[in-house]
Protein backbone atom coordinates (compact mmCIF):
# COMPACT_ATOMS: atom_id res chain seq x y z
CA UNK A 1 0.00 0.00 0.00
CA UNK A 2 1.73 3.26 -1.15
CA UNK A 3 0.56 6.86 0.06
CA UNK A 4 -0.39 9.86 -2.07
CA UNK A 5 2.36 12.11 -3.06
CA UNK A 6 -0.77 14.23 -2.68
CA UNK A 7 -1.70 16.17 0.42
CA UNK A 8 -5.30 16.73 0.44
CA UNK A 9 -7.56 19.14 2.62
CA UNK A 10 -10.20 16.52 4.05
CA UNK A 11 -11.66 12.98 2.83
CA UNK A 12 -14.41 14.54 0.87
CA UNK A 13 -11.99 16.40 -1.44
CA UNK A 14 -10.60 13.51 -2.39
CA UNK A 15 -13.77 11.24 -2.56
CA UNK A 16 -15.10 14.50 -4.38
CA UNK A 17 -12.54 14.56 -6.84
CA UNK A 18 -11.50 10.86 -7.53
CA UNK A 19 -14.20 9.15 -6.66
CA UNK A 20 -12.48 5.42 -5.62
CA UNK A 21 -13.39 2.43 -6.07
CA UNK A 22 -11.51 0.81 -3.64
CA UNK A 23 -11.13 1.45 0.31
CA UNK A 24 -9.22 4.34 1.10
CA UNK A 25 -7.18 5.21 4.58
CA UNK A 26 -6.82 8.66 5.17
CA UNK A 27 -3.78 9.88 7.23
CA UNK A 28 -3.64 12.89 8.98
CA UNK A 29 0.39 13.60 10.13
CA UNK A 30 -0.46 16.23 12.60
CA UNK A 31 -3.03 14.09 14.43
CA UNK A 32 -0.61 11.53 14.90
CA UNK A 33 2.12 14.13 15.90
CA UNK A 34 0.15 15.95 18.54
CA UNK A 35 -0.49 12.26 19.96
CA UNK A 36 3.11 11.32 20.40
CA UNK A 37 3.76 14.99 22.03
CA UNK A 38 0.66 14.59 24.68
CA UNK A 39 2.15 11.00 25.45
CA UNK A 40 5.74 12.31 25.63
CA UNK A 41 4.42 15.26 27.95
CA UNK A 42 1.95 13.68 30.22
CA UNK A 43 3.26 9.95 30.46
CA UNK A 44 5.67 9.54 33.31
CA UNK A 45 8.03 8.23 32.13
CA UNK A 46 9.51 6.75 28.54
CA UNK A 47 6.74 6.36 25.99
CA UNK A 48 7.66 3.19 23.14
CA UNK A 49 5.58 2.16 20.43
CA UNK A 50 4.07 -0.83 19.53
CA UNK A 51 5.17 -1.48 15.77
CA UNK A 52 2.41 -4.20 15.31
CA UNK A 53 -0.65 -1.54 15.40
CA UNK A 54 0.24 -0.02 12.50
CA UNK A 55 3.97 -0.39 10.62
CA UNK A 56 3.72 1.83 7.83
CA UNK A 57 6.59 3.67 6.95
CA UNK A 58 5.02 7.26 7.56
CA UNK A 59 3.50 6.49 10.80
CA UNK A 60 6.92 5.23 12.21
CA UNK A 61 8.62 8.69 10.53
CA UNK A 62 6.14 10.73 12.04
CA UNK A 63 6.09 8.96 15.45
CA UNK A 64 9.92 10.17 15.36
CA UNK A 65 9.53 13.38 14.05
CA UNK A 66 7.48 13.92 17.03
CA UNK A 67 10.30 12.78 19.27
CA UNK A 68 9.15 8.71 19.84
CA UNK A 69 12.62 7.35 20.37
CA UNK A 70 11.20 3.57 21.43
CA UNK A 71 9.56 0.57 19.55
CA UNK A 72 7.87 -1.79 21.09
CA UNK A 73 9.20 -4.85 17.98
CA UNK A 74 8.03 -8.51 18.04
CA UNK A 75 10.09 -9.88 15.20
CA UNK A 76 12.99 -9.53 13.62
CA UNK A 77 10.93 -7.96 10.72
CA UNK A 78 10.33 -5.11 13.24
CA UNK A 79 13.17 -4.58 14.11
CA UNK A 80 14.78 -4.35 10.84
CA UNK A 81 12.10 -1.56 9.74
CA UNK A 82 12.86 0.46 12.79
CA UNK A 83 16.62 -0.12 12.05
CA UNK A 84 15.84 1.07 8.62
CA UNK A 85 13.70 4.67 9.56
CA UNK A 86 15.31 5.23 13.20
CA UNK A 87 18.27 3.75 13.47
CA UNK A 88 19.25 5.53 17.02
CA UNK A 89 16.18 3.59 18.44
CA UNK A 90 15.60 1.43 21.65
CA UNK A 91 14.10 -1.59 20.55
CA UNK A 92 11.99 -3.21 23.68
CA UNK A 93 11.66 -7.17 22.26
CA UNK A 94 8.23 -7.52 24.20
CA UNK A 95 7.49 -10.96 22.24
CA UNK A 96 7.92 -13.31 25.77
CA UNK A 97 7.90 -16.11 23.29
CA UNK A 98 11.18 -16.48 20.44
CA UNK A 99 13.04 -19.06 18.51
CA UNK A 100 16.67 -19.09 18.97
CA UNK A 101 17.27 -17.61 16.05
CA UNK A 102 15.32 -15.06 16.47
CA UNK A 103 17.08 -14.08 19.86
CA UNK A 104 20.31 -13.85 18.15
CA UNK A 105 19.32 -11.86 15.04
CA UNK A 106 18.26 -9.45 18.31
CA UNK A 107 21.90 -9.30 19.78
CA UNK A 108 22.91 -8.85 16.38
CA UNK A 109 20.32 -5.96 15.83
CA UNK A 110 21.35 -4.57 19.63
CA UNK A 111 18.44 -5.25 21.39
CA UNK A 112 19.06 -4.77 25.04
CA UNK A 113 15.58 -4.84 26.74
CA UNK A 114 13.31 -8.39 26.55
CA UNK A 115 10.44 -9.79 28.20
CA UNK A 116 9.54 -13.13 29.52
CA UNK A 117 6.81 -14.75 31.36
CA UNK A 118 8.51 -18.26 31.88
CA UNK A 119 10.94 -20.74 33.17
CA UNK A 120 11.88 -22.25 30.24
CA UNK A 121 11.85 -18.91 27.95
CA UNK A 122 14.17 -17.42 30.70
CA UNK A 123 16.75 -19.90 30.42
CA UNK A 124 16.69 -18.99 26.61
CA UNK A 125 17.77 -15.50 27.19
CA UNK A 126 19.89 -16.40 30.03
CA UNK A 127 21.93 -18.75 27.19
CA UNK A 128 21.73 -16.43 24.34
CA UNK A 129 21.67 -12.55 25.45
CA UNK A 130 24.82 -10.78 27.16
CA UNK A 131 24.09 -10.12 30.33
CA UNK A 132 26.21 -6.74 30.85
CA UNK A 133 23.76 -4.23 29.67
CA UNK A 134 20.90 -6.15 29.13
CA UNK A 135 17.49 -5.68 30.80
CA UNK A 136 14.72 -8.73 31.18
CA UNK A 137 11.72 -7.10 32.33
CA UNK A 138 9.33 -9.90 33.53
CA UNK A 139 6.00 -10.01 32.31
CA UNK A 140 2.97 -11.01 34.64
CA UNK A 141 -0.38 -10.94 34.62
CA UNK A 142 -3.84 -10.65 36.93
CA UNK A 143 -7.18 -11.23 35.91
CA UNK A 144 -8.60 -7.66 35.09
CA UNK A 145 -12.10 -6.00 33.94
CA UNK A 146 -12.56 -3.25 31.76
CA UNK A 147 -10.48 -4.10 28.52
CA UNK A 148 -11.98 -5.67 24.72
CA UNK A 149 -10.08 -8.55 25.33
CA UNK A 150 -7.62 -10.01 27.80
CA UNK A 151 -3.91 -10.64 26.72
CA UNK A 152 -3.70 -12.85 30.08
CA UNK A 153 -5.12 -15.48 28.00
CA UNK A 154 -1.86 -15.81 25.99
CA UNK A 155 1.17 -13.60 28.01
CA UNK A 156 2.04 -12.99 31.67
CA UNK A 157 3.41 -15.43 34.51
CA UNK A 158 1.32 -15.64 37.75
CA UNK A 159 2.64 -13.70 40.45
CA UNK A 160 4.13 -16.65 42.16
CA UNK A 161 5.94 -17.74 39.42
CA UNK A 162 6.81 -13.79 38.27
CA UNK A 163 8.40 -13.75 41.70
CA UNK A 164 10.79 -16.39 41.07
CA UNK A 165 11.62 -15.42 37.09
CA UNK A 166 12.55 -12.02 38.69
CA UNK A 167 15.13 -12.98 41.45
CA UNK A 168 16.29 -15.50 38.60
CA UNK A 169 17.10 -12.89 36.18
CA UNK A 170 18.75 -10.40 39.05
CA UNK A 171 20.61 -13.32 39.57
CA UNK A 172 21.69 -13.69 36.59
CA UNK A 173 23.11 -10.61 35.96
CA UNK A 174 20.83 -8.77 33.93
CA UNK A 175 18.89 -5.41 34.78
CA UNK A 176 15.68 -6.74 36.60
CA UNK A 177 12.76 -5.38 35.66
CA UNK A 178 8.45 -6.19 35.38
CA UNK A 179 6.19 -5.44 32.61
CA UNK A 180 2.55 -6.09 32.08
CA UNK A 181 -0.55 -5.09 29.61
CA UNK A 182 -3.74 -4.39 30.86
CA UNK A 183 -5.56 -5.45 28.20
CA UNK A 184 -6.93 -3.79 24.60
CA UNK A 185 -8.98 -0.63 24.68
CA UNK A 186 -8.53 -0.62 28.17
CA UNK A 187 -10.82 2.68 29.53
CA UNK A 188 -10.74 1.94 33.39
CA UNK A 189 -7.70 3.62 35.04
CA UNK A 190 -7.74 0.99 37.34
CA UNK A 191 -6.69 -1.79 35.81
CA UNK A 192 -3.09 -0.07 35.85
CA UNK A 193 -3.53 0.95 39.18
CA UNK A 194 -4.20 -3.42 40.46
CA UNK A 195 -0.84 -4.50 37.95
CA UNK A 196 1.15 -1.27 39.71
CA UNK A 197 0.12 -2.50 42.90
CA UNK A 198 1.11 -6.34 42.16
CA UNK A 199 4.21 -5.28 40.97
CA UNK A 200 5.45 -3.96 43.95
CA UNK A 201 4.83 -6.85 45.86
CA UNK A 202 6.21 -9.33 43.11
CA UNK A 203 9.39 -6.91 43.49
CA UNK A 204 9.27 -7.42 47.59
CA UNK A 205 8.86 -11.10 47.19
CA UNK A 206 11.85 -11.30 44.67
CA UNK A 207 13.46 -9.09 46.92
CA UNK A 208 14.96 -6.81 44.03
CA UNK A 209 15.05 -3.65 43.40
CA UNK A 210 13.55 -3.13 39.87
CA UNK A 211 15.08 -0.63 37.35
CA UNK A 212 11.79 0.11 35.38
CA UNK A 213 8.11 -0.87 35.54
CA UNK A 214 6.42 -1.27 31.78
CA UNK A 215 2.92 -0.48 32.06
CA UNK A 216 2.11 -2.04 28.71
CA UNK A 217 0.06 -1.03 25.84
CA UNK A 218 -4.07 -0.61 26.27
CA UNK A 219 -4.40 2.89 26.08
CA UNK A 220 -7.25 3.66 23.92
CA UNK A 221 -8.23 5.60 21.13
CA UNK A 222 -11.55 6.97 20.13
CA UNK A 223 -13.93 4.11 18.83
CA UNK A 224 -17.31 4.97 20.27
CA UNK A 225 -19.30 8.59 20.47
CA UNK A 226 -20.98 7.53 24.24
CA UNK A 227 -16.52 6.81 25.22
CA UNK A 228 -14.26 9.48 25.09
CA UNK A 229 -11.20 7.79 26.51
CA UNK A 230 -9.19 10.24 29.31
CA UNK A 231 -5.66 9.60 28.74
CA UNK A 232 -4.60 11.90 31.79
CA UNK A 233 -6.76 10.60 34.35
CA UNK A 234 -4.75 7.03 33.17
CA UNK A 235 -1.72 8.87 33.06
CA UNK A 236 -2.20 10.79 36.71
CA UNK A 237 -3.53 7.42 38.10
CA UNK A 238 0.03 5.45 36.81
CA UNK A 239 2.09 8.48 38.57
CA UNK A 240 0.26 8.42 41.36
CA UNK A 241 0.14 4.45 41.96
CA UNK A 242 3.75 3.79 41.28
CA UNK A 243 4.70 6.42 44.11
CA UNK A 244 2.22 4.72 46.74
CA UNK A 245 3.05 1.61 45.77
CA UNK A 246 7.23 1.81 45.87
CA UNK A 247 7.72 4.67 47.43
CA UNK A 248 11.36 5.15 47.57
CA UNK A 249 12.40 2.19 45.52
CA UNK A 250 9.80 3.73 42.65
CA UNK A 251 11.34 2.41 39.15
CA UNK A 252 11.25 3.83 35.82
CA UNK A 253 8.09 3.93 34.19
CA UNK A 254 7.47 2.85 30.48
CA UNK A 255 4.53 2.11 28.14
CA UNK A 256 4.17 0.78 24.91
CA UNK A 257 0.71 2.49 23.13
CA UNK A 258 0.02 1.16 19.82
CA UNK A 259 -3.53 1.96 19.02
CA UNK A 260 -3.39 4.92 21.44
CA UNK A 261 -1.26 6.42 19.43
CA UNK A 262 -2.11 5.98 16.08
CA UNK A 263 -5.58 5.49 16.06
CA UNK A 264 -7.58 8.63 15.48
CA UNK A 265 -4.61 9.87 12.89
CA UNK A 266 -6.37 7.30 10.16
CA UNK A 267 -9.99 7.68 8.93
CA UNK A 268 -11.70 4.96 6.47
CA UNK A 269 -13.68 5.29 3.39
CA UNK A 270 -15.12 2.30 2.73
CA UNK A 271 -17.81 2.02 -0.68
CA UNK A 272 -21.20 0.82 -0.66
CA UNK A 273 -21.15 -2.00 -2.86
CA UNK A 274 -25.12 -2.40 -3.08
CA UNK A 275 -27.93 -1.90 -0.41
CA UNK A 276 -29.89 -4.90 -0.50
CA UNK A 277 -33.37 -4.70 -0.66
CA UNK A 278 -33.57 -1.95 2.07
CA UNK A 279 -31.88 -4.53 4.80
CA UNK A 280 -28.78 -5.34 4.21
CA UNK A 281 -25.25 -2.88 3.12
CA UNK A 282 -22.45 -4.68 1.54
CA UNK A 283 -19.15 -2.54 1.50
CA UNK A 284 -16.14 -3.03 -0.23
CA UNK A 285 -14.60 -3.59 2.55
CA UNK A 286 -15.18 -6.02 5.53
CA UNK A 287 -13.66 -8.22 8.25
CA UNK A 288 -11.09 -9.74 5.88
CA UNK A 289 -9.52 -6.22 5.11
CA UNK A 290 -8.89 -3.14 6.80
CA UNK A 291 -11.94 -3.98 9.46
CA UNK A 292 -10.53 -7.47 10.57
CA UNK A 293 -10.84 -6.65 14.39
CA UNK A 294 -14.21 -5.48 14.59
CA UNK A 295 -15.33 -8.42 15.31
CA UNK A 296 -13.13 -9.28 17.84
CA UNK A 297 -13.38 -5.99 20.17
CA UNK A 298 -16.51 -4.43 19.27
CA UNK A 299 -17.46 -2.19 16.59
CA UNK A 300 -16.70 1.87 15.77
CA UNK A 301 -20.19 3.84 16.21
CA UNK A 302 -17.80 6.79 15.24
CA UNK A 303 -19.29 6.37 11.73
CA UNK A 304 -20.68 9.00 8.97
CA UNK A 305 -22.29 8.43 5.00
CA UNK A 306 -20.95 10.30 2.20
CA UNK A 307 -22.24 10.79 -1.15
CA UNK A 308 -19.76 10.49 -3.82
CA UNK A 309 -20.05 14.57 -4.13
CA UNK A 310 -18.61 14.99 -0.73
CA UNK A 311 -21.22 15.60 1.39
CA UNK A 312 -22.82 14.13 4.63
CA UNK A 313 -26.11 12.10 4.56
CA UNK A 314 -28.40 13.67 6.76
CA UNK A 315 -31.53 11.34 6.58
CA UNK A 316 -32.65 9.80 9.67
CA UNK A 317 -30.42 7.01 11.05
CA UNK A 318 -31.36 3.19 11.60
CA UNK A 319 -29.71 0.18 12.12
CA UNK A 320 -28.48 -1.75 8.85
CA UNK A 321 -26.81 -5.32 8.96
CA UNK A 322 -23.45 -4.62 7.42
CA UNK A 323 -21.35 -7.01 5.01
CA UNK A 324 -17.82 -7.05 3.46
CA UNK A 325 -17.48 -7.89 -0.65
CA UNK A 326 -16.45 -11.66 0.10
CA UNK A 327 -18.25 -14.60 -0.65
CA UNK A 328 -17.79 -15.77 3.08
CA UNK A 329 -20.91 -15.20 5.08
CA UNK A 330 -18.69 -14.64 8.45
CA UNK A 331 -17.53 -11.32 6.69
CA UNK A 332 -19.75 -9.56 8.42
CA UNK A 333 -19.50 -6.81 10.67
CA UNK A 334 -21.03 -7.16 14.62
CA UNK A 335 -24.37 -6.37 15.34
CA UNK A 336 -26.07 -3.73 13.49
CA UNK A 337 -25.11 0.24 12.36
CA UNK A 338 -26.87 2.93 12.65
CA UNK A 339 -26.87 4.39 8.72
CA UNK A 340 -28.56 7.36 7.80
CA UNK A 341 -31.50 6.38 6.35
CA UNK A 342 -31.14 7.55 2.51
CA UNK A 343 -28.33 5.56 2.15
CA UNK A 344 -27.45 4.98 -1.46
CA UNK A 345 -25.50 2.53 -3.42
CA UNK A 346 -22.33 4.58 -4.15
CA UNK A 347 -22.03 6.49 -1.07
CA UNK A 348 -19.22 6.14 1.36
CA UNK A 349 -19.57 4.63 4.82
CA UNK A 350 -16.82 6.64 6.55
CA UNK A 351 -14.93 5.24 10.04
CA UNK A 352 -13.37 7.49 11.98
CA UNK A 353 -10.45 6.14 14.52
CA UNK A 354 -8.94 3.62 12.41
CA UNK A 355 -5.22 3.98 12.29
CA UNK A 356 -4.70 0.95 14.23
CA UNK A 357 -4.79 -2.98 13.08
CA UNK A 358 -6.31 -1.82 9.59
CA UNK A 359 -3.36 -1.88 7.22
CA UNK A 360 -1.58 -4.09 9.42
CA UNK A 361 -4.36 -6.95 9.10
CA UNK A 362 -5.38 -6.18 5.65
CA UNK A 363 -5.53 -9.36 3.33
CA UNK A 364 -6.15 -10.31 -0.16
CA UNK A 365 -8.97 -12.92 0.06
CA UNK A 366 -11.31 -13.45 -2.38
CA UNK A 367 -9.78 -11.38 -4.45
CA UNK A 368 -10.34 -7.99 -2.89
CA UNK A 369 -8.12 -6.27 -0.34
CA UNK A 370 -7.05 -3.57 -2.56
CA UNK A 371 -6.04 -0.53 -0.04
CA UNK A 372 -5.13 3.15 -0.52
CA UNK A 373 -3.50 5.20 1.83
CA UNK A 374 -4.20 9.45 1.11
CA UNK A 375 -2.42 11.88 3.26
CA UNK A 376 -5.24 14.82 4.65
CA UNK A 377 -4.64 18.06 6.38
CA UNK A 378 -7.93 17.31 8.22
CA UNK A 379 -9.71 14.10 8.90
CA UNK A 380 -13.21 16.63 9.62
CA UNK A 381 -15.56 15.67 7.07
Amino acid sequence: MGLSKTIWTSPAEYVRTLSPETPVLFFSPSILQAMARKFIDGFPGMVTYAVKSNPEDVVIENLAAAGIRGFDVASPAEMRLIRRLVPDAALHYNNPVRARHEIRTAVELGVKSYSVDSGTELDKLIELVPAEGAEISVRFKLPVAGAAYNFGAKFGATVELATELLAKAAAAGFIPSLTFHPGTQCTDPAAWGSYIGAAAEIAGGAGVRIARLNVGGGFPNHRLNAVTPDLDAIFDLIDRTATEAFGDARPQLVCEPGRGLCGDAFTLAARIKAVRDGQHVFLNDGTYGSLTELPMIGVIDRIEVMTPQGTLRTGEKSDRIIFGPTCDSVDRLPGELPLAGDVEEGDFVIFQGMGAYSAATNTRFNGFGELSMATVLSLKL
